[in-house]
Parts: structure tokens; sequence; C-alpha cells
């Protein structure tokens, strides 16, 4: 019985603990980190040029892209790109 118990605790540890533990450090870089690189890159990313692009936009496109709710959905899909491109990069997850 009492090697019952250390089977149990000892896949309660690999499979719950430690893989718990790898995603709380996966998701504090995604968290903390992540502002912090874009503050180092924002300098190169320049919005002079998009703004020319945005004011040729005519008043009826905005009014589809916000009924459909892309300005929620778009930094998601980035962010996630981006997480995901991320993640792969570990060779860890691989």
């Amino acid at each position: 019985m009492l090697n019952l118990l250390y089977v149990v605790g000892a896949w309660l540890v690999r499979e719950v603990v430690i893989k718990a533990s790898v995603l709380a450090g996966l998701y504090w870089l995604m968290v903390y980190l992540m502002p912090l690189a874009w503050g180092y890159v924002s300098g190169f990313v320049g919005a002079s040029s998009l703004t020319g692009l945005f004011n040729a936009v005519p008043d009826g496109v905005y009014w589809f892209l916000y009924a459909l709710k892309f300005d929620v959905g778009i930094p998601l899909v980035i962010s996630a790109y981006v997480s995901r491109f991320l993640i792969r990069r570990l060779p860890v997850v691989g």
C-alpha cells in the first residue's frame, strides 16, 4: 500500500507540479518580458507611413471593420501568432 502511495505521489509531481511550473514560467515570460521587448523594438517600427494609409480608407470601410470587431480581433490574432512563434523556438517545448 505504501508503494502505491509513492507511485501516485511520483506521478503527481512528475505530471502536475512540473508541468504547472513550466507553464507558469512561460506565462511569466509572455506577460512580463513581451512589453519589455516591445519597448526595444518599437523604436525601429515607424507608424508615420501607416498614418497616410489609414487616412486614405473611406468611412464605410471603418464602419465595416468596427462592426466586425477588427479592433479587438486583429491584436488577438497577432499576439497569438507571436506567442506561437516564440514558444516553438523553445528547445524544451519544440
